[in-house]
C-alpha cells in the first residue's frame, strides 16, 4: 500500500520558508529580520530559571564574525568544514557560519577514552570527505590525535582577526537547492560510517512540512537537550523552530541524564511548548517520578506536545508518562511517538493518535507522513507494492529524502530501489494510512535511541581469548516493560568445560570490552555450545532467529547456569537484611539490570560490574533514596558490598572516623598469592579499579592508598616511614610470604622499598613488579613544584589534557596558589568533577597530599638490592620508549641480585591501564605473574 502525507486542516499552521528562499541561510536571516528579540537561551547552571540569552540578530552576527575567519583560513563556498565542537553555542554558530559562506558542515563527536578509534574516526572522515578543515576548541585539539595531512582550525583562532568585522562587510554565498548542506556521519565503526548527504532542498522542504505537522509558529518556546552529533537535535530541536522563529532553550545531556525531573522543571520554569526526547528518557522520569517523597510544583499546561523518536515507544512508558504529569497539566495527547532517519532529516512521520488508538498494543504506531513524503510497504525489499495491514519492508519517497551517501556510491545504490525509494531497513505495515513499525531487516540495536550495529561489536569480542572465531552474536532483546531493548552477546569458547574460573574471567572481559566499546553493559551474556548458534548455508548467524528462541525460553537452561555459575563465584547469595541493606540491593540490581532478589549482601559493586562511570549514578541514587548525598567515592571502594557500604552508612558520627589502613581490597577471590599493587604519586588507587577485575577468582588483588585523604589522618613524614608502614599492613594482610607485590610509576620505588623490607624480615617476595619506573625518581621530583604536581594530578585526574599539562605550569606560576588551583577547577569538565567527586576544596586537599608525596620522593636514593623484578614498559613521559628502556629502566639491573625481565606493555605512561589497554595490560602482568609464583 502506497499512502501520502497528509495534514488535517484542523491543526492550526505555521507561515512556509519564503518562496525565494533556497538555500538555508534564507533562515537565519529572516530569523534575525523578523523576530529580532527571539533567540536562543542557553542553560547550564543548577537553577533551571538561568539561563543566557543569544538572540538570532547575535547569533547571526557571530556567524558572520566566525565566516570571516574560516576564509582568512582558506575556506571557500564548497569546502566540507567538520564540526568537532560539543558546547552548543560553539556549534550552532560555526554552523551558521559555515551555511552562509556556501559550505557544507559535518558534526563529529570526539572519543576521548579511545585513541586509537578516535585517530581512525579522523583519518576515515579525512579520506572520506575529500580532506575537510575540522573546526574544534583549544581544548580538544590538544585531546586529539595527530591525523597526518587533517586540516584543523581552532575556534577561538577564527574569530580575533574578525572581531571588528560588521556582517555588512561580509559576503554570503548563496548555494544552490541541490548543493550539499549538510553531511551526518551513520553510526558505523570509525572506518565504515558513511556520510548521508542532505541538501538545501532536502532540508528546506522537510522544515516546511514538520512545521506544517507540528503548528509551530513564532510564539512557541522549545527545549533540546540532545548533542548535536545526533540529527534529531540539529534538525528536530533547532533547525525546525529557528524555521518559524520561535525561542529556543538548550541544555546539555549531562545536565538532564544526571536529574532527569530537571527536564520538567525546565519545561515549567521557561514555559515550553516542544520539545524531543527519545523514549528512554520517559521511563528514566517515571522511574524518578515514583521515588520522590512528595510532589512537584509544576506547571505543563502550556506544553502542546513532546516528539519522542529514535527508539520503539512501549505504550505503557507513554501511558504511564501521561498519567503521572496529567496532575501537572500535561494534557493527554501531548506525547507523538514518530519515526524518522538521518537519510530523511529526521521526524518525517508523527503518531498524533497516541495513546487512546494504540492501547491494545505493546508498543506505539509511528503515524502518519508530513505533507510530500510518501510511504510505501513492499516484499522482500523488492517494489511489489502489499495490501494494507500486510508486513513488508518500509520504503519513503519525497523532497526530503537524502540522495545517497557521499562519495559511496555502492552504499548509495543499495539504498533505493531500481525505482527510486529509500529503503529505511525496517519492517512494517499500513493501516488506513497510519504506519506501524514490527521489526528490522537490518542486524542492528537500538539503545537510549542510538544505533549500534552487531557485526562492530562481534569483531571486537572475537580477538578475546577464549572466543571462538565466527561464534559470537550481538543481538537485541526486550523484556516486558522495558523502555529501551538490551543487549545479548553469546558466544561459544574455547575454554575447557571444566574451567569455571577462566570462563567467570572471560565473562568480565567480554563485559568490559563492550562497555568500553559502546559505553553500555549487556544486559545478558550468554555461553552457548557452537551448535546452538544457527546458521545460514553461506554461515552467517541468524540473529533474529536467536532473539527468538531467546525469547520463547529456548535458552532458560543455559541463563539458569550462568546466572549460578556468577552467583558461586561472588561467594554465593547471602539475602539483604534489614532496610538499609535492602533499600542498597535495589539500588545495585538498577544500575546492573538484575532481579533485586538476585543481588546477594555480599557481592560487591565491581564484581557485578560497576566501573567508575556507575560512581556518579550510585552517588545520586543513594542520596536520593537513603539521605546519604556526601557519600564519597572512597566508600564504594573501601566497602563495595551491600552489607559493608549499609554499615559504612549507618555508622554514627560519634564514633569517629575509622583508624588508617592503607590496603583497599579491589578484589578478594581466588587462592592465589595476593598481589599488593602501590598508589603512583597522586597517592590515589583509583587507577587499579579496572585492572582488579581480570583476577576474579584467581588471586585477591589489594592497592595501597597514601595517608591523609580522611579527617584526621596525617601525612607520611619520609619515604621510610611510607615503606614501613606499607609492609606492616601487608603482613598483617598475609602475615608470610611468597609475596607478589608491584607500583605503578611514583609506587615502583615504594614496592621496591618493601620487597628489601620483608626479604630483611626473612620473607620470600618471588614478585615484584614496577609500572613504568626507574629507580631514580629524585630528578624527576625535583623538577615539580607546587603548581607541577598539581596540573600533574589534574592531568592523572582527566580535568584537563597533555597540552594543557605542558602550558598551564608557566601560565599559573604567577598567581597565587587557591587562584593556580580555583583555575583548574574552574577549566575542568564539569560531569568529571562530579564523577570524582571534587570540587574545590577536595582538589586541594588532594594537591597538598600529592606535593608532599613529591616531597618524599625528592629525598629517595636507591639503595640495595631486593632478588629480582619484572618491569612492565610503556610509552614515557617524554623522549623514546628505546632510550626509556635502555638508558632508565635498566637500571633497576643495579638493584637486583638475579636477572630483571622487562616486557613492552601499550600504551603511554598515563593510558596503560587505561580503557583502551588494560585488557592487554592484565593478560602480560597475569602471565607474568603466574611465570614468577611458578610453585603455586
Amino acid at each position: 500500500m502506497t499512502i501520502q502525507g497528509s495534514v488535517p486542516t484542523t491543526f492550526r499552521t505555521a507561515p512556509r520558508s519564503r518562496p525565494e528562499s533556497t538555500h538555508l541561510a534564507d533562515l537565519l536571516l529572516q530569523a534575525a529580520e523578523q523576530y529580532p528579540d527571539n533567540g536562543l537561551r542557553y542553560c547550564g547552571a543548577d537553577d533551571v530559571t538561568e539561563s543566557r540569552l543569544q538572540r538570532y540578530p547575535e547569533l547571526l552576527g557571530e556567524a558572520f564574525r566566525i565566516l570571516a575567519g574560516l576564509r582568512a583560513r582558506g575556506a571557500e563556498a564548497g569546502r566540507t568544514i567538520a564540526l568537532l565542537l560539543e558546547r552548543p553555542e560553539d556549534f550552532l554558530s560555526t554552523f551558521w557560519a559555515c551555511l552562509l559562506g556556501g559550505m557544507t558542515a559535518c558534526p563529529l563527536v570526539p572519543l576521548r577514552n579511545d585513541p586509537e578509534r578516535w585517530s581512525a574516526q579522523l583519518a576515515h572522515v579525512n579520506a572520506l570527505l575529500d580532506g575537510p578543515l575540522l573546526v574544534t576548541t583549544a581544548r580538544l585539539r590538544d585531546d586529539m590525535p595527530e591525523v597526518p595531512g587533517l586540516a584543523v582550525a581552532v575556534l577561538d583562532h577564527l574569530t580575533p582577526d574578525a572581531c571588528d568585522i560588521a556582517p555588512a562587510d561580509v559576503t554570503i554565498s548563496h548555494a544552490r537547492p541541490t548543493d550539499v548542506a549538510l553531511l551526518v556521519l551513520t553510526s558505523g565503526s570509525t572506518g565504515s560510517s558513511k556520510a548521508v548527504m542532505l541538501t538545501h532542498a532536502n532540508l528546506l522542504a522537510s522544515m516546511a512540512a514538520k512545521a506544517e505537522m507540528q503548528g509551530l509558529t513564532s510564539t512557541d518556546i522549545t527545549l533540546n537537550w540532545i548533542s548535536y552529533d545526533h540529527v534529531a537535535a540539529l534538525l528536530e530541536a533547532h533547525l525546525l523552530p529557528l524555521s518559524v522563529g520561535a525561542n529556543q532553550l538548550q541544555t546539555t545531556p549531562d545536565t538532564i541524564l544526571g536529574d532527569p525531573v530537571r527536564f520538567l522543571r525546565l519545561i515549567d520554569a521557561h514555559r515550553v511548548t516542544m520539545t524531543f526526547t527519545p523514549n528512554f528518557l520517559l521511563g528514566l522520569i517515571n522511574q524518578a517520578l515514583a521515588e520522590m517523597p512528595g510532589e512537584l510544583t509544576l506547571d505543563l499546561s502550556r506544553l502542546r506536545h513532546i516528539v519522542s523518536g529514535g527508539e520503539a515507544n512501549p505504550v505503557a512508558t507513554g501511558v504511564t508518562f501521561l498519567d503521572n504529569l496529567a496532575p501537572y497539566g500535561l494534557d493527554r495527547d501531548a506525547l507523538w511517538p514518530a519515526f524518522g532517519m538521518t537519510e530523511t532529516c529526521a521526524g518525517s512521520i508523527y503518531n498524533r493518535d497516541f495513546p487512546d488508538q494504540d492501547l491494545d498494543a505493546e508498543f506505539a504506531a509511528v503515524g502518519r507522513s508530513v505533507t510530500g513524503l510518501t510511504i510505501r510497504i513492499t516484499e522482500d525489499g523488492g517494489d511489489r507494492v502489499l495490501a494494507d495491514g500486510e508486513i513488508g519492508e518500509v520504503q519513503l519517497n519525497g523532497p526530503m529524502v537524502t540522495g545517497g551517501y557521499f562519495n559511496n556510491a555502492q552504499a548509495t545504490k543499495d539504498a533505493f530501489t531500481t525505482d527510486g525509494w529509500f529503503r529505511t531497513g525496517d519492517l512494517g505495515c499500513l493501516v488506513d494510512g497510519r504506519l506501524t513499525l514490527v521489526g528490522r531487516s537490518k542486524d542492528s540495536i537500538i539503545v537510549n535511541g542510538v544505533n549500534y550495529f552487531s557485526h562492530e561489536l562481534e569483531a571486537l569480542l572475537e580477538d578475546l581469548d577464549g572466543v571462538c572465531t565466527s561464534y559470537v552474536a550481538a543481538f537485541p532483546t526486550r523484556p516486558e516493560s522495558n523502555d529501551t531493548e538490551q543487549l545479548v552477546v553469546a558466544f561459544a569458547t574455547t575454554l575447557d568445560p571444566d574451567d569455571e574460573a577462566g570462563l567467570h574471567r572471560l565473562l568480565i572481559a567480554v563485559r568490559n570490552s563492550t562497555v568500553m566499546a559502546w559505553g553500555f553493559r549487556p544486559a545478558l551474556l550468554l555461553p552457548l555450545p557452537k551448535d546452538a548458534f544457527p546458521k545460514t548455508s553461506l554461515g552467517k548467524i541468524q540473529r533474529s532467529l536467536m532473539r527468538k528462541r531467546l525469547e520463547t525460553g529456548d535458552y532458560a537452561a543455559h541463563r539458569a547456569a550462568i546466572d549460578e555459575l556468577v552467583t558461586r563465584h561472588l561467594g554465593g547469595y547471602d539475602a539483604p537484611v534489614g532496610e538499609t541493606e535492602q533499600a542498597l540491593a535495589g539500588i545495585y540490581a538498577e544500575l546492573f539490570d538484575m532481579a533485586p532478589e538476585t543481588i546477594s549482601a555480599t557481592a560487591g559493586f565491581f564484581d557485578l560490574g560497576g566501573t567508575s562511570l556507575d560512581i556518579l549514578r550510585m552517588k545520586r541514587l543513594v542520596g536520593t533514596r537513603l539521605g546519604a548525598a556526601d557519600l564519597p567515592v572512597l566508600a564504594i571502594l573501601t566497602a563495595p558490598s551491600v552489607r559493608e557500604l549499609a554499615k559504612r552508612l549507618t555508622v554514627g558520627e560519634e564514633e569517629g572516623p575509622a583508624g588508617y589502613d592503607p590496603i583497599v581490597p579491589l578484589q578478594t577471590s581466588g587462592d592465589k598469592t595476593p598481589l599488593f599493587c602501590v598508589h603512583p604519586g597522586v597517592g590515589e588507587v583509583l587507577v587499579f579499579v579496572n585492572l582488579a577485575k581480570y583476577f576474579v577468582q584467581e588471586r585477591p588483588f589489594y592497592a595501597l592508598r597514601a595517608r591523609g585523604f580522611n579527617p584526621g589522618e596525617k601525612p607520611f613524614e619520609s619515604f621510610d616511614e611510607m615503606a614501613r608502614t606499607y609492609a606492616a599492613a601487608i603482613r598483617e594482610r598475609q602475615p608470610h610470604g611468597p609475596y607478589a607485590l608491584a607500583g605503578y610509576s611514583f609506587g615502583s620505588a615504594v614496592a621496591f622499598e618493601i620487597a628489601k623490607i620483608l626479604e630483611a624480615e626473612g620473607e620470600r617476595v618471588d614478585f615484584l613488579g614496577s609500572f613504568n619506573l626507574p629507580p631514580h625518581i629524585k630528578y624527576r621530583m625535583d623538577e615539580l613544584d607546587y603548581i607541577e604536581t598539581a596540573v600533574n594530578l589534574a592531568m592523572f585526574l582527566e580535568l584537563i589534557s597533555k597540552q594543557q599539562a605542558l602550558e598551564l605550569p608557566a601560565q599559573l606560576r604567577p598567581l597565587s596558589k587557591d587562584e593556580q588551583l580555583k583555575h583548574l577547577i574552574e577549566i575542568a569538565p564539569p560531569d568529571r568533577l562530579a564523577e570524582l567527586d571534587l570540587d574545590l576544596p577536595r582538589f586541594t586537599a588532594w594537591a597538598d597530599l600529592a606535593d608532599g608525596l613529591t616531597g618524599l620522593g625528592r629525598t629517595y636514593h636507591p639503595s640495595g638490592t631486593a632478588r629480582s623484578m619484572s618491569v612492565f614498559y610503556a610509552i614515557p613521559l617524554r623522549g623514546t620508549k628505546e632510550d626509556w628502556l635502555n638508558n632508565e629502566l635498566r637500571r633497576w639491573d643495579e638493584h637486583t641480585r638475579e636477572e630483571n625481565r622487562y616486557l613492552d606493555v601499550p600504551g603511554e605512561h598515563y593510558t596503560l591501564m587505561g580503557p583502551k589497554h588494560v585488557a592487554t595490560f592484565q593478560a602480560i602482568l597475569r602471565a607474568e605473574l603466574d611465570r614468577s609464583l611458578n610453585g603455586e
